[in-house]
């Protein structure tokens, strides 16, 4: 377990964030009270998960409810305070729950869940229950996997033909449960599974000139690559920034599990795209089509994936002069996030962060907190203070 030492202390305001931070997490361990907040707050505060079908409001169902252990093992990992630990490890039961049970598994977002509440815990602390929930979710995840296209299906169940062939950006963080699931058995099909997915987005979701399609069809049958689109950017042919920053993160992840150098060149092209078109502040609006000027909400989830995103990039390059100009844009986007976006001296939100954006085209989740983006934001922080803090992903 990593943790801060005497002669580590970070800067001023990073500390200061970090505490803060970690003073909310603290407090929305009892707020929460062993049951889930929605995916975003409402009016700044997060509720219980609202009911829903055979579920009750707070149950363990979506695709976000891994991000609240996720930062309860940060927590943990920055403070060496068992009540974290202890809450993050209540978590654990659920998830084996849901996945033993098959409770709401028609996602891709088996990756998302499972990394964070049971690879998480199995990596810091050989929770078994947590491995085997793990490894149950890398099945159920497998079972998505559609040859002959060689991608995993994003939505729905697999007799869906309104999701069939379908996959998304966000995709990308998914693959490290596989690549995990080959290293605990041995077996590459997991590995090469998500090595074909990601070589498939990478092939055919980055656009030229480096924006990306949210969305993109394959023909299930014949493996054709179709068409692209959107489901949450401004138009089909926007950039949308969560999904861009979702690239930036997922393609380093993947060449960390793979040493594939496209998937680099990949990541860096989401990068470079998304530095350039970021507003005078550092913080994205909600589609990179949009900057200063325009009357559009900015997306703080977008910019602390980003800042995660950008120093595990930095972390692969071999040229150590553009290790420093992306380890240098995280930073400064970091510290814009920490000064005008945190609810540092905000005791009325329950939230990390700020001005974030799940759906805008739904109008769900605008300008508000969210889960997602309070836990990259105190993954980001954790990064600049554990310099070599060993990642969930």
């Amino acid at each position: 377990m990593t943790s801060i030492q005497e002669g580590q202390t970070p800067a001023a305001k990073t500390g200061e964030a970090l505490d803060a931070a970690l003073a909310t997490v603290r407090a929305n361990i009892s707020a929460f009270d062993g049951s889930y907040p929605d995916d975003t707050t409402s009016g700044g505060v997060y509720l219980p998960r609202p009911a829903k079908g055979q579920f009750p409001a707070g149950a363990n169902r979506g695709w976000t409810t891994s991000f609240w252990p996720g930062m309860l093992w940060l927590g943990w990992e920055l403070t060496e305070d068992e009540q974290f630990r202890g809450a993050a490890t209540a978590n654990i039961a659920s998830f084996a729950e849901r996945a033993e049970k098959e409770i709401d598994l028609d996602t891709h977002d088996l990756g998302f869940l499972y990394t964070l509440a049971c690879v998480a815990p199995w990596r810091l602390v050989s929770d078994e229950r947590g491995r085997s929930a793990a490894l149950l979710a890398a099945d159920h995840l497998m079972t998505r996997f559609l040859e002959p296209a060689g991608i995993v299906q994003a939505w729905g169940g697999l007799d869906d033909v309104t999701q069939s062939g379908r996959t998304i950006i966000d995709s990308l963080m998914n693959m490290p449960l596989l690549y995990w699931a080959s290293e605990q058995t041995g077996e590459d099909r997991y590995a090469s599974a998500a090595r074909r997915h990601t070589a498939q987005l990478r092939d055919h979701i980055i656009r030229p000139g480096g924006t990306t399609f949210h969305t993109f069809y394959w023909d299930p049958v014949t493996g054709e690559p179709l068409r692209g689109s959107t489901q949450q950017g401004y138009t089909d042919d926007s950039c949308w920034a969560r999904g861009q920053a979702w690239g930036i993160y997922g393609f380093a992840l993947n060449y960390r599990y793979t040493k594939d150098e496209s998937f680099l060149d990949a990541a860096r092209t989401c990068a470079d795209y998304f530095l350039d078109h970021l507003p005078a502040d550092g913080v994205a609006y909600w589609d990179l089509d949009f900057t200063d000027g325009d009357e559009q909400p900015r997306d703080s989830s977008a910019a602390a994936i980003a800042v995660c995103g950008l120093i595990e990039l930095a972390t692969w390059l071999p040229d150590g002069e553009a290790r420093a100009h992306y380890r240098e844009r995280a930073a400064w986007i970091r510290d814009a996030l920490t000064a005008d976006y945190s609810t540092a001296g905000h005791p009325e939100s329950n939230a990390l962060l700020l001005h974030g954006v799940y759906d805008w085209p739904s109008s769900v989740g605008v300008d508000e907190g969210t889960l997602w983006g309070d836990y990259f934001y105190l993954e980001a922080l954790a990064r600049a203070v554990l310099p070599d803090w060993t990642l969930y992903w």
